[in-house]
């Protein structure tokens, strides 16, 4: 008769003999429940929603997967919804990109003066961050497009948006 003895020791789950992916795996599923658990029962921001991606468990999971040990430094420019339409708020905000350029400093001086985010007063920066931790779209730039370039405009269910991202840590 097989038996298995209980499991006394958490080393025999997590160490050393486990496979590395397999422990990298499950600490972000795990994250990812915590965050997608929490964020159910946070407040609507706007009544208006653009469509677009929204996380789902997996897409979190993934994103925490694939960037692994990864955190970025970002900016960004918001338009919400209740500022200008999408249309209007696309055509603003690629005038805006053409103006800025990839200029950090009138990057922040745009985003103090136009941002519908909190942000505005710090030039839009939004400090470090770590996969999973913004909403698809905006996590799917800040992890995969070139730093120092301004991206965008990009739909969110927040508005539209500008994205300057300032640096990322944790590369191969």
């Amino acid at each position: 008769q097989l038996t298995t003895p209980p499991i006394s020791n958490p080393k025999v789950l997590f160490g050393p003999h486990t496979n590395i992916k397999m422990n990298r795996f499950l600490l972000a599923l795990l994250s990812a429940l915590l965050i997608v658990s929490t964020s159910a029962f946070a407040p609507s921001v706007s009544s208006v929603r653009v469509p677009t991606q929204q996380y789902s468990l997996l897409d979190t999971v993934s994103s925490m997967y694939n960037n692994w040990g990864k955190k970025a430094n970002a900016s960004h420019i918001l338009f919400k919804p209740s500022q200008f339409d999408e249309d209007a708020a696309k055509a603003k905000l690629t005038e805006m990109k053409a103006e800025i350029g990839n200029d950090p400093e009138k990057f922040a001086a745009a985003a103090k003066e136009w941002s519908g985010c909190p942000s505005a007063k710090d030039g839009g920066s939004l400090g470090e961050f770590g996969p999973g931790m913004m909403v698809k779209n905006f996590d799917d730039v800040c992890f995969s497009e070139e730093v120092g370039v301004v991206q965008g405009p990009i739909s969110t269910q927040f508005g539209e948006h500008l994205i300057l991202i300032t640096s990322r840590t944790g590369e191969e």
